[in-house]
């Protein structure tokens, strides 16, 4: 997975992000990996970390997007979809060959 899949992967995800261990392993990254990410994508302002109000225990975070997170989503999503589109146009090329 590069680093744009990567990215599209967690801001997908930001809205049920609530435990770094459980998102790590659905990635296939260690918890230092992810948490790196994750407050890179911090860092540059893409999702922003809160504390839940009710919840007894303290560490317990939530991960929410920003705006320009969310505008960061459209774009890699729109990439995403452009890529897969051009490989599809390929494979259906190459199949045509293949097919001759």
């Amino acid at each position: 997975m590069n680093s744009d899949e990567l990215t599209l992967t967690i801001l997908r995800k930001a809205d049920e992000l609530d435990n770094q261990r459980h998102l790590a392993n659905e990635l296939g990254l260690s918890v230092g990996k992810t948490n790196y990410v994750i407050r890179e994508l911090i860092r540059k302002g893409f999702l922003k970390m809160e504390r839940f109000a009710r919840e007894n225990n303290k560490q317990k975070y939530r991960y929410l997007l920003t705006v320009k997170g969310f505008r960061e989503k459209v774009r890699l999503t729109e990439r995403f979809i452009e890529k897969k589109k051009q490989e599809y146009e390929e494979l259906l090329s190459e199949l045509e060959k293949m097919k001759k």
